[in-house]
């Protein structure tokens, strides 16, 4: 317990200092950063990124939590993409351990085809091509269309040992929320925000069971939930669900990015305690209730988030690279 007590302190810390990275690493930051250098680097990515949306749906959301978590682990430089032959790395641990394997390749495939543009190899980091793809995935399913600064470079090292402790988890409150959010740099207006990004992708069975059974180990915190919505969940994730039985996060338009989410929520049909939490409690609410009315205000608030979550903790000089592949350092 000592021990558990002292990583989430080490975590906070770490969570901090990124947080404080993001004024001077930000400078480097701009729009059209390879407008020279390798001039068909977006293009590609996109090219790259539309064709496995095609294929496997699974690639827009699982796109965007790749950016996210990455973002909130070591700030924005890939860490999330290297493996280890041992399975010793960040995508095996905690809430990454079920991070999209369709979207890991398509990122790694939209890095090889950049790589092979005449005069691009080793110029294009990974951390740019994940935050090109997330902006891709969100436009692709009808989401704002938005230039997005890139600059990154790639970690050279990754912390298994944090993961679990610096990723909100479903059951958290608004002042969970808020703290984690604020040690990087987000408000609380951010975080409802990038919480829209809910209004594509899934979650698994075991991260919202406790919100529609009753158990004798209690939720500590359960916000309201829609008695029918709740009944069709029970359909999807009987008590003997599987490992990998899955409900929409947006039952009402699961595969279009809009503001549906937050109109889900006004009816108490949020999956998870944290998602539904932004309705319920009185400090957010009003939050979205803008953004279930207003569409352009969502997207606004969206994109101005996105960048501020891109900026945390960008590698500069010594401390990042440009990798050749995703999945391993230099």
């Amino acid at each position: 317990m000592a021990g558990e007590k002292l990583l989430w302190r080490a975590a906070l810390v770490a969570v901090v200092a990124l947080a404080g990275m993001v004024g001077a690493a930000s400078a480097q930051l701009r729009q059209n950063y390879y407008g020279s250098s390798c001039p068909s680097a977006e293009s590609t990515v996109r090219s790259v990124i539309s064709q496995h949306v095609q294929q496997s749906f699974a690639v827009a959301p699982g796109t965007l939590r790749l950016f996210f978590h990455d973002c909130f682990v070591r700030g924005c430089d890939a860490s999330v993409m290297l493996m280890a032959s041992n399975g010793d790395d960040e995508s095996h641990s905690g809430a990454d351990a079920t991070l999209s394997p369709d979207a890991v390749e398509a990122i790694n495939k939209a890095k090889a085809a950049v790589e092979a543009l005449p005069g691009c190899a080793g110029k294009v980091s990974c951390a740019d091509i994940l935050a090109m793809a997330a902006r891709d995935v969100v436009s692709l399913t009808g989401g704002p269309s938005y230039g997005v600064e890139l600059g990154r470079l790639d970690g050279k090292t990754f912390n298994r040992a944090i993961v679990k402790h610096v990723l909100p988890g479903p059951g958290f409150d608004l002042n969970q929320l808020n703290t984690l959010f604020a040690s990087n740099g987000l408000t609380q207006f951010d975080m409802i925000a990038l919480s829209g990004a809910h209004t594509i992708g899934v979650t698994h069975c075991d991260k919202f069971v406790r919100r529609i059974y009753t158990f004798k180990q209690r939720l500590r915190y359960n916000p309201p939930m829609n008695l029918d919505f709740l009944r069709s969940l029970r359909k999807v994730c009987p008590m003997n669900y599987t490992p990998t039985s899955f409900a929409m996060l947006d039952v009402s338009t699961p595969k279009s990015f809009d503001n549906t989410y937050f109109d889900n929520l006004r009816y108490n049909k949020g999956v998870l305690a944290s998602d539904q939490v932004l309705f319920t409690d009185r400090r957010s609410r009003p939050t979205v209730e803008r953004f279930a009315a207003n569409a352009t205000a969502f997207n606004e608030a969206f994109v101005a988030a996105m960048a501020k979550l891109g900026r945390i903790g960008v590698k500069t000089g010594s401390n990042g690279e440009v990798r050749k592949v995703c999945t391993a350092v230099n």
